[in-house]
């Protein structure tokens, strides 16, 4: 058991390097292509920020990381936090702009004629 856990755990940091690996690739390739800038808020930066400059991948798949950064974009940190929520909200409902039908069921609207009922009989 203990063999079964040492190897799930190897494979588990193997996974996670590989992961740091290619998002540190291509960042760094994303920083060279485009200029400091969020594409979203205009917002500028410099290397005492640079941190809060993210890569956005325009199609959602991590893993398309083509070597032009056609699928890339440049956000700050905050517009793109905004850019992730937007498509939590869409994945929630068809049309982010419909509100959904109020209930029309009452449970008690015969309630009063049902104690009413009981107090005569």
């Amino acid at each position: 058991m203990a063999q079964a856990n040492d190897r799930l755990d190897k494979v588990v940091l193997e996974a996670r390097r590989n992961a740091e690996k290619r998002a540190a690739g291509y960042r760094e390739r994303a920083l060279k292509l485009y200029p400091w800038v969020c594409v979203r808020c205009a917002r500028t930066f410099t290397h005492a920020n640079l941190q809060l400059l993210e890569v956005h991948h325009k199609n959602g798949n991590h893993d398309d990381n083509p070597p032009d950064g056609s699928n890339w974009e440049l956000l700050c940190t905050y517009c793109h936090e905004h850019e992730h929520s937007k498509l939590k909200d869409m994945a929630g409902r068809a049309d982010p702009g419909t509100v959904p039908p109020s209930a029309t069921f009452n449970p008690f609207a015969e309630l009063k004629a049902m104690l009413e009922g009981k107090k005569q009989g």
